[in-house]
Formats: structure tokens, sequence, C-alpha cells
């Protein structure tokens, strides 16, 4: 280079140097929740955080809690936030760019509200609810997306559905029935207790699964199941390199054929997957009422376990104590009521308002992740169909997660990464539309599908 050129090539970087190029505006992300399922999510945020110009903001009752997850990530803090109280809530909403809640689904709403005042995108993986589904036009009004049921169940199954039924309906196939199971489930290698069982998730929705009972259509007739019988007789289902698990059906399974447009289909079926065996020891608690949330009445004056399951043997008319109750079940589970321990004399929690209270504590010990324990994350879609040539024919499309340990679960991974991809996408622009959504449209489940595959979330099918 002449000194010449070398004079001018001086002369340009010290004019690059005066230019103001536009920087990338930081993007606030508010996270409500620091529980279980927070993990991944709160992983996914805070890795993409400086690439991406976030600052990240995770808020929680429990504020250690909240430090402890933020701790490794320089652009996230921790705030100690009471939910129920609105200028906390609304002040920490009105900074925020984006809004993430993973917190209980009574709490949503409140949350919605303020999301509507400050004209603030919100993110859920619950289902809608009818406060929320009466909010729609609020939240379109407002100009802002509501994108609910983004998790695992609801969310990556809707989107692998749509995924796989809008691509079948595109080669003219008419399909007759679609099956899609879901469990959150120990790992093989990790289970090692009677009811093939370890807690994962939120336990409250543990104890409380099935008891709004079911509905779903079979074989063209509508189907109903109470939640006496939900648990019962609960068919198999073979799963690819795993035993067979039993399946239960999912609450209104009914009210998402016009949403994955099957109108004309036979069977449509959600269903949750658990052990065989669990099913039929969760069956005997049902029952015996343990998993009552509301009756405060009847255990006000019990003061220690023994009382309590004694009285509820007694309330539900069975003779004897809980040692000749459980003496008369076949072995496993005998085995099952035994792990519980709930003959015993230790003194009832002063917390507990229900027997669910009393259950839900039990389970929590008996049933936790030891630090190394694996989890695992199944879903698989069964849709029979007819091609266009008139061939008569089932595709199976298979999901198996396993978590890493106790902390980074196969869990917290499926829940949390869809809701941390899709606020990506959102505040990137790449998803544009707005108003009250579940992530059945192409818009919002394609790119999110490619990037969780990217991450090893990633269907395999069968056609037979």
């Amino acid at each position: 280079m002449t000194a010449k050129e070398i004079g001018w090539f001086a002369v340009a970087c010290i004019a690059l140097k005066t230019i103001n190029f536009p920087k990338k505006s930081v993007k606030k992300i508010l996270i409500f929740g620091a529980g279980k399922s927070a993990t991944e999510l709160i992983h996914y945020i805070g890795l993409n955080s400086v690439k991406e110009n976030w600052e990240f903001i995770v808020a929680d009752a429990q504020i250690e809690l909240a430090e402890k997850k933020v701790s490794p990530y320089p652009h996230g803090k921790a705030l100690a936030v009471d939910i129920t109280q609105p200028e906390q809530r609304s002040a920490v909403i009105e900074k925020a760019d984006m809004v993430i809640s993973l917190l209980p689904p009574s709490l949503h709403i409140q949350v919605a509200r303020d999301c509507i005042k400050w004209k603030k995108n919100l993110l859920t993986a619950s289902y809608i609810d009818i406060p929320l589904r009466n909010m729609e036009k609020e939240i379109l009004d407002a100009g802002v997306l509501f994108l609910c049921e983004m998790g695992l169940d609801p969310g990556i199954d809707h989107m692998s559905a749509m995924e796989l039924i809008t691509r079948l309906k595109d080669e003219g196939s008419q399909i007759h029935s679609f099956i899609s199971h879901c469990g959150g489930l120990i790992a093989p290698e990790s289970d090692d207790n009677s009811w093939h069982y370890k807690i994962s998730w939120n336990p409250r929705n543990i104890i409380l699964a099935g008891s709004a009972g079911a509905i779903y259509k079979k074989d063209g007739t509508i189907s109903t199941k109470t939640y006496g019988d939900i648990f019962k007789n609960c068919p198999a289902v073979s799963l690819p390199g795993l035993t067979d698990y039993a399946w239960y059906p999912n609450r209104d399974s009914l009210s998402y054929i016009p949403v994955y447009g099957l109108n004309d289909i036979n069977t449509f079926i959600r269903t949750t997957l658990r052990h065989s065996s669990f099913c039929k020891g969760w069956q005997i608690l049902v029952e015996l009422g343990l998993t009552d949330p509301a009756d405060w009445e009847f255990i006000t004056k019990l003061t220690t376990y023994k009382e309590w399951i004694h009285a509820k043997l007694k309330a539900k008319g069975k003779s004897g104590d809980w040692g000749s109750f459980t003496a008369k079940l076949e072995k496993s589970l005998q085995d099952q009521m035994n792990l519980l321990e709930l003959d015993n004399n230790q003194p009832l929690p002063n917390s507990i308002r229900s027997s669910a209270d009393i259950l839900q504590q039990v389970l929590e010990k008996k049933w936790a992740l030891q630090p190394d324990d694996k989890d695992m994350i199944v879903m698989q879609h069964e849709i029979e169909y007819t091609d266009k040539a008139h061939q008569h024919k089932k595709i199976t499309s298979s999901l198996i997660v396993k978590g890493a340990d106790q902390e980074r679960t196969a869990m917290a991974k499926t829940v949390g990464l869809p809701l941390g991809i899709a606020a990506k996408l959102i505040l990137n622009g790449v998803i544009k539309t707005k108003g009250l959504k579940i992530p059945i449209e192409k818009e919002i489940y394609e790119p999110v599908l490619k990037e969780l595959q990217q991450n090893g979330i990633e269907f395999h099918e069968n056609v037979s």
C-alpha cells in the first residue's frame, strides 16, 4: 500500500468512527415465576440476552429462588414481587416489552389486565380459560399478542399436530382418527419406586389431574368420563424403544376438533400417559377422597396423618385400619401404599387446608427427583387417514426427551423453550399476529418447531 493509499485508509477509519450507526434497542423481558418449569426458559433467555440485546427480570415471591436461577446471566436480575399487590405488579409490567407468565393459571388474569393497560405482549403455557376468553376484544383493541398454551401440553402438542395435519391435508388425505398422547414421566434409568413416577412439574396439577373429568369422541360416539372413572381400566399404548404405558383422556378433547380443522373426524382423543400401575394406585387415592381440595371442615379437627387416613377410611365405609385395608390389595398396590407411609403419628402441617394439601406434601417428599435423576417427556400422535390413492394408512409421530438432572429437566426444557423461542420471534418481528392466540397458525408453529428441532426436540415418524 502506497503512502497515499495509507492516508486515504486512515481518513476512512476516522470517518467511520464519527458515523453514528443505529444501535439495536434494548428490549426488556419480564418473567413471572421461578419454579420448576422456569429453569430452561431462564437459561434460553439468559444465553440469548447478549446477542439480542435483552435485559430480563425474573419476578417471584421467593427472591432467593429467582436470584439462584438468574445469577449466571449478567443481563438478568431477580426481583421480589407480590403478584397480588396491584401497584407492584403494574409497575414492573409497565417497564417491560414482553411478559412471560409461569404463575398458577388463576393468577394469569391479573397479569393480563395490566398487560392490556400498558399494551404489552403476554406469553403463557396455560390453557385459555373463560375470564381470559372474555377479554379477547380488549386484547385485540390494545394491538398486542396474548399467546397462550405455548408450553409442552398444551403447546408442542398443538404445533406438531397442526404441522402434521396440514401436511396430510395438502397431500390430499382424508383424516379419520386423531389420538394424541403426552406424559411427563420418569426415565427408565431413574425409575426406582413402586409408583414408577417422580415429580418434575407443578405438584398441585398432579394432585388434581383428571378432577374435571373428560369428554372425547371415539368411533363416531361422544364419550364422557367422570373423575371417579378416569383412572379405571386405562388402555395401553406402544411407544418406540419403551415399555407400554397406560393412558387416560385429558379434559375436553372436543373443543379442539374445530381448532384443528377436523370437523368430520370419527375419533379425536387427547390423553395423558402414566405407568399402568400408577393409574391403579391413583384410583384408590381418588376413591378414598385423598385428593379432595375442598374438605376443610372434614379435616379441621384432625391432628395426625393416622387420624386423617383412618377418618377417610371410615367416611368411605371401609372397616378396619389402614393396615387391614392395604392387606387386601394386590402386592404391587400394597407396595405403593406402603411407600407413602400415610399411617404414621406425625402431626399434620399447620398450613394444610384440605386432603389435597396433605397428599401433596407427602408426595413432594416421596416422589422427589434426586440430584442425578432424569425425567422423561413422551409425546405421540397417532393419525389414521386415507391418502389420495384411497389407501388406508396410519402415521405415528413420536417425541422422547430426557432431562439432564434434577434441575435441567425434560419438563422444564419442553415447557420453557417454546416460550423463549416465541418471545424472541415476537420481539424480532417474525411473529406479527395480534389478539388472543394459541400456536396453531403456521406463522407461529413453523419457526418455533424449526428451532426446537435444533435444540433436540424432534419428532420421528412411522407410516404403516
